[in-house]
């Protein structure tokens, strides 16, 4: 009399715990424009690590485009990697400054 009981109860829980698991949503596509602005900030990132030129803030701005962009934020990660984009050539135009002495 318990095993069937058992037996019921279980199949009961089973389907109880199937009803609760959700769906994800689906990811919410990049724009185009997204797409562009994420691989130019690649680019110019790349660029001005090579040439030992990279600000951190330029790599901050990188990271946070590439994380709107896998939320599928187009507009944020736009802002971020435009923002990426102008601090990396920023910092290989800083680069091209002669150092400053101080006190000669």
């Amino acid at each position: 009399m318990q095993k069937p009981l058992l037996a019921v109860v279980a199949a009961g829980l089973l389907t109880l715990s199937a009803c609760q698991t959700t769906p994800s949503a689906p990811k919410a596509e990049l724009s185009d424009e997204a797409k562009i602005a994420l691989s130019w900030a690649q680019a110019d990132v790349k660029d001005a690590n090579k040439a030992g030129a990279l600000w951190t803030t330029a790599a901050d701005a990188l990271k946070a485009a590439q994380a709107a962009a896998d939320k599928g934020d187009s507009a944020e990660a736009i802002k971020k990697a435009k923002a990426a984009s102008a601090m990396a050539k920023l910092g290989q135009e800083q680069k091209k400054y002669p150092l400053v002495e101080i006190g000669k």
